[in-house]
């Protein structure tokens, strides 16, 4: 780990001052950031450290929820207004790393963490254009298990590791930014991370210098459902092979609206824009859950490696909307 500058900001005009250098990160939690600069993965030449930020979580005049990027991840899934009113969330969270890890990490680290590719991670001996543009690959021929079968292209095949981001994505919810000289914006969380394209080590559309200072999530009818599955290898620390995130508003067996995204599969948090297309206004049925997921699998382009996701990812999107529709599947 080389040397760097360590400040703390105060608020988030101080932060994002403070981060005015090209060579300047943002330290929340700090549980990948910190593990990245001692791989020397990450270098940064100062770190900035938000943890003062506003930590609150607040109801919007809306109905909805205004979350501090600051909050905990821990905190955020224990929320009494998460748990009842959006359950997808609370769960995605509890489902992620280990307890001590969601109490250390904060939502905009959540969010911004990077990919787990054991070859992104082998700085030493292994090629990978998200670590070093142009290097090569190294997962393509090797092995990808745990790689993406959708959106990825040939500079890249890795996913995204978050678990919490994608039951964001599947809750629309929104991000506010803080940029340098003052400039302030949002944006759907679906548009805060990129598909790789040639361009693998570039993983948000955020500016530099731009902070995130709150997720903003939209209010629900009391009608919608929702929920989280993950699968996995093992039953805890471990990341998704495939995940699921779902809200679902049903009655008298038609689906009035549906958001899916799905984790574990693309290089972003995957909303199943083409299911959700399939199912709106039609019977919620499980025949109606397959063909929607067939639907978005349908441009899967797996590799020999993991080619059983494409079962799998079907597999779980039924599985979880047939819970959600309880009696009228």
């Amino acid at each position: 780990m080389r040397p760097f500058r360590y400040s703390r900001a105060v608020d988030v005009a101080d932060a994002v001052r403070l981060a005015g250098s090209p060579g300047a990160r943002y330290l929340g939690g700090g549980t990948n950031l910190v593990d990245l600069m001692r791989e020397t993965i990450e270098q940064p030449d100062a770190l900035v450290d938000v943890t003062a930020m506003p930590g609150e979580i607040e109801e919007t005049p809306e109905g909805g929820l205004l979350i501090g990027a600051a909050v905990r991840n821990t905190a955020l899934a224990e929320h009494p207004a998460v748990r009842t009113r959006y359950p997808v969330l609370s769960r995605a969270i509890v489902a992620g790393a280990s307890a001590q890890i969601r109490n250390m990490a904060t939502l905009g680290g959540n969010l911004l963490q990077r990919t787990r590719c054991a070859y992104f991670y082998d700085n030493h001996g292994s090629r990978c254009n998200k670590r070093q543009p142009g290097q090569g690959c190294d997962a393509l021929e090797g092995f990808h298990r745990n790689h993406a079968i959708l959106g990825a292209s040939a500079a890249c095949i890795a996913v995204h590791p978050s678990d919490m981001a994608v039951a964001l994505a599947a809750l629309d919810a929104v991000v506010h930014l803080q940029g340098r000289n003052g400039s302030v914006r949002s944006l759907p969380v679906t548009d805060l991370h990129r598909l790789p394209g040639e361009r693998p080590d570039v993983d948000t559309l955020l500016e530099p210098g731009e902070l995130i200072t709150a997720i903003e999530l939209p209010p629900l009818p009391a009608t919608l459902r929702s929920t989280y599955r993950k699968v996995r290898d093992r039953s805890s620390y471990a990341f998704a092979l495939v995940s699921v995130a779902a809200v679902l508003d049903i009655a008298d067996g038609e689906i009035r609206d549906v958001r899916i995204a799905l984790g574990g599969v693309a290089h972003k948090p995957w909303r199943a824009t083409r299911a959700e297309s399939v199912l709106r206004g039609g019977s919620g049925t499980a025949a109606a859950f397959a063909a929607a997921a067939d639907a978005e699998l349908a441009e899967a382009r797996p590799l020999p490696g993991n080619a059983f996701k494409i079962e799998l990812a079907r597999r779980t999107i039924v599985a979880v909307l047939r819970e959600l529709a309880g009696d009228s599947a």
